[in-house]
């Protein structure tokens, strides 16, 4: 199995209502052997029309912090938690992730990254701490079931309604720059 493979299967994945308001699935993009992944809540409209993950304001704030910290977009890995639009961009509901986590659980153990960046308080309560506030998380290591190094932080969308919390993001940032270092682990090496 490869992401591509992946990708076609969940094209007609209906375990959820989701799919059927949805334009496209959005399953996610960049280097499929990436040491660095970022995962978001779900696709909001400019992602549904475009059917690739972070592409509306909040992604292109995405791609400016991974330039930042001195990597590419396509060095990275970007997915979400669900793959189609949740309408009106709500919060995805429980029973919506659950659909959806398998594929991206799929996901990740293709891409095998070293690194996890959760953007967001529905990344971190679906994949470390349910009901887990951001707030009080974000910027603390954890490390998952298959020793993947993963830090919580701030979602791009909740950086452009609160441009204070962009300080805090980058002390995140700069700590997973911190560990991509110790681990050996460069962009140049792309």
């Amino acid at each position: 199995m490869d992401l591509t493979r992946l990708a076609e299967q969940a094209l007609a994945c209906n375990k959820c209502g989701l799919r059927q308001q949805a334009t496209q699935v959005v399953f996610g993009e960049g280097n499929p052997r990436a040491d660095l992944m970022f995962i978001g809540e779900g696709p909001g409209a400019e992602e549904d029309r475009q059917g690739r993950p972070f592409v509306g304001a909040a992604g292109q704030l995405l791609t400016r912090m991974i330039s930042a910290m001195g990597w590419r977009r396509d060095q990275v890995y970007i997915a979400n938690i669900v793959k189609c639009r949740p309408p009106g961009n709500r919060v995805p509901k429980p029973e919506e992730a659950r659909a959806c986590l398998p594929w991206l659980y799929q996901q990740i153990d293709l891409v095998q990254p070293k690194i996890i960046v959760l953007l967001g308080s529905t990344a971190l309560q679906n994949l470390i701490k349910p009901g887990a506030a951001i707030t009080q998380y974000r910027g603390r290591w954890f490390v998952d079931e298959r020793g993947i190094w993963v830090m919580p932080t701030y979602h791009p969308a909740a950086l452009l309604r609160d441009p204070a919390k962009k300080a805090e993001c980058w002390q995140d940032l700069q700590q997973v720059m911190a560990a991509l270092e110790y681990m050996g682990l460069h962009p140049n090496s792309y």
